[in-house]
């Protein structure tokens, strides 16, 4: 009982966290002259993908650091399989150009370089450090390309200051990781009771539970119709978890990396990769729409039914 009212109240903080997330991503956005998906991409991506680096590090500073891989991958097939998917399902999301045309590439990217380095089984340093540059070179190049681009625009008014942009999003994260901590210490511990693997608690339970806080900014972006922070937090966060989180972990020590999670997870999550690419055609007049949220609900059961039951 005590698990169930830890795991709700952690559920109750992330959707809280994430509308307020929103609100001031958006702000700061109009403040910094920078548009919405970029600040998705890069502020509101790192600060829902929070969750994911606190428990991968926690796992490889206490001998776990396989659960890292777990997480990640597990994370990233949940942001685009069930969090894009309920948010499809609510509304239809237009996606800009540039979110398939360089966002799309680089999160693709990311995945076909982590199965290079991780082919020898093993995350080690100087992977790790490379995993790192790649972020700081994609997160300058948004940053910078997009205030080129918002030059022309006609400025709007932010509605907060700063400041308090800054502190309601430092406060949003701060409750997105206290509330994924509630949610996969309940979840988890649940699990334990059922005699669940850790490979599978991590792949899915824990993955699923540090998820959440993306499922709940991109489900608030969507109510405050603000579409380019729901499309681009989830492919920013994809990107920061692979990039930071592995990266920042290799750094930390080298992880472990099982053939399972190379031959079975990472074909999953670049298979729903490359089917949201195709639902992103026509690159012009490009709709993410219910049918195709349904879809991706119905493959994240699939694969759920999969690595519990096969």
């Amino acid at each position: 009982m005590i698990d169930v009212l830890i795991l709700m109240g952690g559920l109750l903080l992330l959707v809280f966290s994430g509308d307020w997330l929103v609100r001031g991503g958006a702000s700061l956005a109009k403040r910094f002259k920078v548009s919405p998906l970029v600040i998705g991409v890069t502020i509101i991506s790192l600060g829902t993908s929070a969750p994911e680096l606190v428990v991968s590090l926690q796992a490889a500073v206490t001998g776990h650091p396989a659960i890292s891989i777990g997480n990640v991958l597990g994370s990233n097939i949940a942001n685009i399989a069930l969090v894009l998917g309920v948010t499809a399902l609510i509304i239809v999301i237009p996606v800009r150009r540039k979110t398939i045309l360089f966002d799309w590439s680089v999160m693709m990217f990311a995945a076909l370089l982590f199965f290079i380095f991780a082919s020898d089984f093993t995350l080690s340093l100087w992977e790790g450090i490379i995993l790192i540059v790649f972020l700081v070179a994609y997160v300058l190049y948004s940053l910078i390309s997009s205030r080129q681009a918002m030059k022309s625009a006609v400025p709007e008014i932010p509605p907060f200051s700063l400041g308090l942009s800054i502190g309601i999003v430092v406060i949003s994260i701060l409750g997105l990781v206290l509330g994924s901590h509630f949610l996969v210490e309940g979840a988890s511990n649940i699990a334990y009771e059922l005699g669940v693997s850790e490979r599978v608690i991590s792949i899915s339970i824990i993955a699923f539970g540090t998820s959440v806080p993306e499922l709940a900014t991109s489900v608030m972006a969507a109510r405050r119709k603000e579409l380019d922070i729901s499309v681009g937090n989830l492919i920013g966060s994809n990107i920061f978890n692979i990039f930071g989180i592995l990266g920042i972990t290799a750094i930390v020590t080298d992880i472990p990396v099982s053939k399972e999670s190379l031959n079975i997870d990472w074909f999953w999550m670049v298979g729903i990769f490359l089917l949201l690419f195709v639902f992103m055609q026509p690159i012009k007049n490009s709709r993410i729409r219910w049918w195709h949220g349904l879809i991706f609900l119905l493959i994240y059961i699939a694969y759920y039914y999969m690595i519990y039951f096969m």
